[in-house]
C-alpha cells in the first residue's frame, strides 16, 4: 500500500506542479506579482522569500501573509498533494499596481491563465516520447507499425469489465493479460472469442498474468444484452506489446498520441455532459481521488512504464478540465474575459469573485459526489486493490 500511496502523491504532485509552473512563469514574464508559490496544499508549514535587501528570510507556520512579502515566497505546505500558485490581482485586489493581474491586457490574462493547460499538454507529450523511446504498450492488433525500433511481450489485455459481467464475478481486472484457456494456449482475440462462445453457461478455466504472477480464474460465459446472443465473459480485449522508436520518431508518436488522446477526451466529456442533461445519469467510468488511487495501484502493479502512460493521460485529462469554462476554473476565469471583451468594460469584480465562489463550492459538491460513488463501487475492497 505503502508504493501505491507514494506512487499516487508523485505522479498527482508533478501533473499539478507542472500546471502551476505554466501560471508561474508566464506570470514573471508578464511581470505579474506571484505571491507565494506552494508545494503542497496550505496550511504552510514553511517558506522563505528574499526581502528588500536580497538577504533570504524563512517563514514557519502560516501567520504571516503572502501578500506582504516583497517578493515570491516559496513554501512547503502540510497537505503532501500537488501545488499552488497565488498570483497578485488574480481576485480582483491591486487596482493601483503595475505587478498586479488585474491591470494587464486581456491577451496577456489570457496567456496566464492558459498556461497551466499547455504545461500539462507538453508534460503529457514529453511522458509519452520518453515511453516510446524506451518502450511503450501499444495496440498492434491489425496494426503496421513503421520505424520501429523494437516489439517485444506480445499479449492479448483486458482493457474493459462490463459491470456486472462474468468477468466481473470472477474477478478479472484491467491490464490483465490472457495465457490460456482451459489449458488451451490463445494467439488471437478471435481464438479466445470463439472459445468463449462454445462455453455458454459452462465452467471456464482462464490462466492469466497480473504483473509478476500467474493466477487462474473460473469463470462462466454466458449471452449479455449486448453480446448479440453470443455467450461473452464481459471484457474487453486489445492485443498489445512494447513497442520502442528512434528517438526523434518517439518525438512525433509521443505529439500524434496526446493529440488524438486529446480529441478522445473532449469526446468522452461531451457525452458526459450530453448525458448529465438529458438522462441525469453519471457514467460509472467516472473516477475521483478514491478512484483514481485505486487505478493508480493498478497501473503500479503493471511496472513503472504503465505508470508513466497512466500519468501522461492524467495530466492531459486535468489539462482538459481545467480550461471548460465553469466558474472557479481556469477556463471559466478565460469566459470572464471574453465577456468583458465583448462588453468594452470591466465586470464588477465583486460579481466575478462571487460567481467564481459558488462554482468551487459546485465543484466541491461534485468531487464530494463522486469519491462516494468511488467508496460504493469498491467499498471494502479499496484496501485490498491498493495494497496488492
Amino acid at each position: 500500500m505503502f508504493i501505491t500511496i507514494l506512487a499516487f502523491i508523485i505522479v498527482l504532485g508533478i501533473i499539478v506542479m507542472v500546471h502551476e509552473l505554466g501560471h508561474f512563469f508566464t506570470a514573471r514574464i508578464f511581470k505579474v506579482k506571484v505571491e507565494e508559490f506552494g508545494l503542497g496544499f496550505p496550511p504552510r508549514l514553511a517558506g522563505f522569500y528574499k526581502g528588500k535587501s536580497g538577504k533570504r528570510k524563512w517563514l514557519w507556520g502560516s501567520k504571516f501573509k503572502s501578500e506582504e512579502a516583497p517578493n515570491t515566497i516559496y513554501s512547503l505546505n502540510k497537505i503532501p498533494i500537488g501545488g499552488f500558485v497565488k498570483i497578485k490581482g488574480e481576485d480582483g485586489g491591486g487596482g493601483g499596481d503595475d505587478d498586479s493581474f488585474v491591470n494587464k491586457p486581456a491577451w496577456q490574462r489570457s496567456i496566464i491563465l492558459s498556461a497551466g493547460v499547455a504545461g500539462n499538454i507538453l508534460l503529457c507529450i514529453m511522458l509519452l516520447a520518453i515511453g516510446y523511446s524506451v518502450g511503450l504498450p501499444t495496440v498492434v492488433e491489425d496494426e503496421v507499425l513503421r520505424n520501429v525500433k523494437s516489439v517485444s511481450d506480445t499479449k492479448i489485455q483486458v482493457v474493459s469489465i462490463n459491470s456486472a459481467s462474468p468477468a466481473e464475478t470472477a474477478g478479472f481486472q484491467i491490464g490483465d493479460a490472457i495465457l490460456s484457456l482451459d489449458s488451451s494456449e490463445v494467439e488471437t482475440i478471435a481464438e479466445i472469442n470463439d472459445f468463449t462462445e462454445k462455453k455458454d453457461n459452462l465452467l471456464m478455466n482462464v490462466k492469466i498474468k497480473r504483473g509478476g504472477e500467474i493466477l487462474s480464474l473460473e469463470v462462466i460465459p454466458r449471452v449479455l444484452e449486448t453480446s448479440n446472443n453470443k455467450a461473452v465473459m464481459g471484457v474487453g480485449l486489445v492485443k498489445t506489446a512494447i513497442v520502442s522508436y528512434k528517438w526523434y520518431e518517439a518525438i512525433w508518436q509521443g505529439l500524434l498520441n496526446t493529440f488524438y488522446i486529446l480529441g478522445a477526451i473532449v469526446e468522452a466529456l461531451w457525452l458526459l455532459i450530453k448525458n448529465i442533461f438529458t438522462t441525469g445519469e453519471v457514467s460509472t467510468e467516472l473516477a475521483g481521488p478514491v478512484g483514481i488511487a485505486v487505478l493508480t495501484g493498478q497501473v503500479v502493479k503493471l511496472g513503472w512504464i504503465y505508470v508513466l502512460q497512466f500519468a501522461a493521460l492524467l495530466s492531459l485529462n486535468l489539462g482538459i478540465i481545467n480550461i471548460l469554462p465553469f466558474p472557479a476554473l481556469d477556463g471559466g476565469r478565460l469566459l470572464f474575459i471574453l465577456i468583458e471583451r465583448i462588453r468594452g468594460k470591466e465586470i464588477n469584480k465583486r460579481v466575478e469573485n462571487i460567481v467564481h465562489t459558488i462554482g468551487f463550492a459546485i465543484l466541491m459538491v461534485a468531487i464530494v459526489f463522486v469519491t462516494y460513488r468511488d467508496i460504493v463501487r469498491w467499498g471494502g475492497q479499496i484496501v485490498s486493490r491498493l495494497s496488492s
